[in-house]
């Protein structure tokens, strides 16, 4: 039997165990995807968030020259108005330095006279006589009248300069304060830009709360609308201060997915809020009045418009952690997100990032803050 007759058998078996085999399944590949539980303002309006109250304004005050302290003041607790001198540096090279630049400038001003004078004479006999003083001459009296313009002019300059830096031998206060530090003791020598004193303005208080981003936009409408929050510090339970929202984080940390947002209010007349004091604030009310209608706001990002009619977002079945597309109907676009009016309710979960990756029915795994609210 030759070789050939020989492997036909063999390739005909291996074709036909291969054959037999089943095909392996694919195994359904699992993505992982940002997320967020829905919630309305009445969910706002029921919670209570922590944070720290600060100062306005607070500064390290220091000079802008060099020089031994020879006045300070004011001691660790001072009240001061504004323009109130605070701390002075030794004066006395400064007004020599303004002095002799002061000397400079009237010398060169009287040369400049004398120039000036040379110079039309010379003009005015030129007039009377052509050929009684050469160009060059001409010449001569002009630049020399123009180097001492120039020269004025830097002086000038140097005098406006000595002159500053003669002020800045006091530390004047930039606003009404409180000074809470001294960094120096009187008669030290002190560096340009050393601290010398800290003051801090807290005729009114701010405080930093952090907010989930599945509330933020909550906190948009009590901004826009002005309303009042209640703070209670920890130094004082029995006391809630008023306080409105003053700016919003447009940026969520990337480990807690919060925004922060800062609060301020007036400084009570029965207590006193010191920066550092700990407490907690909360909405007096359901964002923008809304009391018991539903009011709900997701990222821009978990929209999506595949067909530029219909606007859908992905709900995830927290049970099985599968997504689905699902229809809604969008109001205002908002600086946090943008209002659904239909389509999702408060306590379902949707994909905020990533969705035009996402196919119906796909596993996914959801990435959030909150994700270990929803089982694995």
């Amino acid at each position: 039997m030759s070789l050939l007759n020989k492997l036909i058998p063999i390739v005909f078996v291996l074709f036909t165990l291969n054959g037999c085999q089943e095909e392996v399944p694919k195994k359904e590949m699992v993505r992982s995807v940002r997320a967020m539980q829905v919630t309305d303002a009445s969910e706002f309006a029921k919670r209570w968030f922590p944070g720290q109250a600060k100062a306005t304004q607070e500064v390290d005050l220091s000079f802008r020259v060099a020089g031994p302290l020879v006045k300070l003041p004011v001691n660790v607790g001072d009240t001061v108005r504004k323009g109130h001198e605070l701390a002075r540096i030794d004066p006395r090279d400064f007004q020599v330095e303004l002095r002799n630049v002061q000397g400079q400038l009237e010398k060169t001003e009287a040369e400049l006279k004398r120039a000036e004078s040379d110079y039309e004479r010379v003009i005015r006999i030129q007039k009377q006589d052509a050929g009684a003083v050469s160009q060059a001459m001409i010449d001569r009296k002009r630049q020399l009248v123009e180097s001492n313009r120039a020269e004025i002019r830097s002086l000038q300059a140097a005098m406006d300069s000595a002159r500053d830096k003669l002020d800045y031998t006091y530390l004047k206060a930039p606003f009404d304060g409180i000074v809470t530090a001294t960094y120096v003791e009187n008669y030290e020598d002190v560096k340009r830009k050393q601290p010398i004193i800290r003051l801090i303005d807290n005729s009114q208080i701010e405080m930093i709360v952090n907010i989930p981003e599945s509330l933020i936009s909550h906190a948009d409408y009590l901004k826009t609308a002005g309303k009042v929050l209640r703070v209670r510090f920890d130094s004082f339970p029995g006391r809630e201060v008023e306080a409105r929202i003053k700016e919003i984080g447009k940026e969520a940390s990337k480990t807690t997915r919060t925004y922060p947002v800062t609060l301020i209010m007036d400084q009570p007349e029965d207590i006193k809020i010191l920066p550092g004091m700990a407490g907690n604030a909360a909405s007096t009310v359901p964002p923008a009045g809304m009391q018991g209608q539903s009011q709900v706001v997701i990222p821009e990002t978990a929209v999506f418009s595949p067909d530029k009619n219909n606007t859908y977002v992905w709900v995830i079945d927290d049970q099985v952690k599968k997504v689905s597309k699902r229809e809604v109907k969008t109001g205002k676009l908002l600086d946090s997100g943008i209002e659904v009016l239909e389509g999702i309710q408060p306590g379902e979960w949707i994909a905020t990032a990533g969705v035009h990756y996402l196919k119906e029915g796909q596993q996914v795994r959801i990435l959030s803050s909150s994700a270990a609210e929803v089982a694995e």
